[in-house]
């Protein structure tokens, strides 16, 4: 099939509206009014395009399990409301369950659940857990512990919903991941007149298999499920897992590469594909691009100015900002082959005596104690310097103003005339106190762990911002927000700000970090191990052109790929500025194939097959004329 052709075919699959007519879709996930991971990103940023396909027959379930969750709810009473029905019922047998609002674009219906509220019955559901599908939860893991009690109330929730005095349409339930699966074999079990839809976004076992076997993916299909999950302590999650997987009705994923794993460590091939996607109407700002890059750029000029100039200059017209960001796993999101591809990229650029710049920023989450003084001092230092040259450069202007006007002679004045002693003092006192002789930090923050793996190949690969290094790096701990004292932007800021975005993952279910670049106008490099990666490779032409750039690592070995990537970068570094600018536009039009109003006909087709399996073809057929 052409690739020009997959949308309309896809639109094809496209649940009717009278199937939606006669049925009631409820998701849920742990990551509802829950901002934990990033599945709170495919939930939120797909409610849009579920609202105004499923209306007000759509709601989600998530867990009421902090104080902050009051910041994105609204409670409302419905009486007429399946939904609100449903939950009053519960909290008449003693549930603590909220229904309203959830405050994010497209205003979806939603019920919370405490499960702190049931913890008495912990003991007895539990046993049931272990009693009749064979899943022991140990009692020291407080996490586990509310995820089964908020999976016992999602079950009792849709044994209200599915009362033919609440309503007597066709019920979808739609549950992400583990952490929302319990429900899932009881349901089945107590024969509650619901769906199933299960979708994994990455198994359990496979994560952690791939963080610590460099042979993963050749040894896939024959690991032993059962005794790998002993190994690594996760037994009840992943049985939770296959549970849910083998219970579901419809059983989805996100990609080809994390279908292959579900079949081998979950033991069901998935039914349908859920490409994750993005909002992308939020990020459109294509006559603007440009000037937004630009803007943010400046700011991040400022952060790299007093980061680096303290101890010595380069030119900041010719410097790039690389970046890679993400959930700190230095294997599985390819931290390390993006340092190995670095100190290439650094070797290459001094063989080529190229006058660029290249700065990477490391953005992650690690434990550290605070912000390293001295990257705060020399922050503090740069404002001073800034006040006093704006002071100095409106002394100058006023006297500059003044001497043009009586001036006879049409001539320049001497401009440092009009500085006074105590400016230029102040200033030379300023610089000579930010002033050092030491190297540029390469971490910005006083780590716990002095010696986790991005410092420890820093050191190794003497890649600590020596004056010499083409390449210059930032490992900055901690995600970047606007309240951050060092960049004080957005995270969305700080990438448009930068040139590059480097995501050359081993292990990634989906990938949402080179898809939220490519929505912000900014070209990407990924991996054909890479849901996101392996799905441009199959399904978008010329993406090169278009600014996405996928290496290869499933046929190639570390040294291979860490060339190609090293490569890759270098070919950007000496593209010339207007490339880089048409690269920009292009790569941002090209975002709107991720747009969740093309992505979601997938869903389409997996609650189609879902009414199909549960309430039989002929039926389904018939509520659908």
């Amino acid at each position: 099939m052409a690739k020009s052709k997959i949308k309309s075919k896809i639109r094809k699959r496209e649940i009717k509206k009278k199937q939606i007519s006669q049925s009631l879709l409820v998701e849920v996930a742990w990551e509802v009014c829950n901002q934990v991971g990033g599945i709170y990103t495919v939930i939120r940023s797909k409610v849009p395009s579920m609202v105004n396909i499923w209306g007000e027959k759509y709601c989600l379930v998530g867990p009421y399990v902090h104080n902050s969750v009051a910041i994105e709810f609204e409670p409302i009473e419905n009486h007429n409301d399946p939904f609100c029905i449903a939950t009053t019922k519960l909290r008449e047998q003693g549930v603590e369950a909220y229904y309203g609002r959830w405050l994010v674009t497209g205003r979806p219906k939603v019920v919370l659940l405490n499960p702190y509220s049931i913890m008495d019955r912990l003991g007895e559901i539990k046993y049931d857990l272990w009693e009749n599908h064979g899943i022991e939860t140990p009692d020291g893991d407080f996490l586990l512990n509310d995820i089964v009690a908020f999976g016992f109330m999602v079950k009792l929730f849709f044994a209200a919903l599915s009362n033919p005095e609440v309503t007597e349409k066709q019920i979808i339930g739609h549950f992400h991941e583990w952490m929302a699966g319990t429900p899932i074999p009881a349901i089945r079990k107590e024969n509650i007149n619901v769906t199933t839809v299960f979708t994994t976004h990455a198994t359990m076992l496979g994560r952690f298999l791939a963080m610590n076997d460099p042979l993963y993916y050749d040894y896939i299909a024959f690991y032993d499920w059962a005794k790998e999950a002993k190994h690594f302590n996760i037994e009840a999650k992943v049985k939770i897992e296959r549970a849910a997987a083998h219970g579901s009705h419809v059983f989805t994923t996100v990609s080809e590469v994390t279908a292959n794993e579900c079949l081998h460590l979950l033991g069901r091939n998935p039914d349908v594909i859920l490409p994750n996607g993005l909002n992308i109407e939020r990020f459109a700002v294509l006559h603007e691009v440009q000037n937004l890059h630009q803007s943010y750029k400046e700011q991040i000029h400022e952060f790299v100015m007093g980061h680096f100039f303290q101890s010595y200059p380069f030119d900041l017209d010719n410097t790039l900002y690389f970046f890679t960001s993400g959930r700190y796993e230095y294997k599985n999101k390819g931290f390390d082959i993006t340092l190995e591809a670095l100190a290439r990229l650094n070797w290459k650029m001094k063989e080529a005596d190229i006058n660029t710049t290249v700065v990477m920023f490391f953005i992650t989450k690690q434990p550290f104690h605070s912000i390293n003084p001295e990257a705060l001092e020399s922050r503090a230092m740069m404002k001073k310097i800034r006040d006093t040259c704006e002071a100095i450069e409106k002394q100058v202007g006023d006297k500059l103003f003044y001497a043009a006007a009586v001036n006879p002679e049409n001539k320049l004045p001497s401009l440092n005339d009009f500085v006074d002693d105590y400016w230029k003092l102040r200033l030379r006192r300023t610089l000579q106190a930010w002033k050092s002789s030491k190297l540029p930090l390469v971490v910005t923050h006083n780590l716990i762990n002095e010696n986790d793996e991005i410092i420890s190949f820093i050191r190794n690969a003497n890649l600590v911002n020596n004056y010499e290094d083409k390449v210059k790096l930032v490992y900055h701990p901690d995600f970047i927000s606007n309240t951050n004292p060092l960049f004080g932007i957005d995270y969305d800021e700080f990438v448009r700000g930068c040139h590059l975005g480097v995501f050359p993952s081993y292990y990634e279910p989906w990938g949402y970090t080179p898809l939220e670049c490519i929505a912000r106008g900014v070209p990407t490099l990924t991996s054909d191990l890479s849901g996101f990666g392996d799905y441009v490779l199959k399904n978008i032409e010329d993406a090169e052109r278009n600014g996405v750039q996928v290496i290869n690592r499933r046929f190639r070995d570390y040294d291979e790929s860490a060339n190609q990537l090293a490569d890759l970068m270098f070919k950007f570094v000496t593209s010339s500025r207007g490339d880089r600018i048409l690269q920009r536009n292009r790569v941002q039009r090209s975002a709107e194939t991720f747009d969740w109003e093309n992505l979601s006909t997938f869903y389409d087709r997996a609650y189609s097959l879902a009414l199909e399996r549960h309430y039989g073809k002929e039926e389904v057929k018939n509520n659908s004329k």
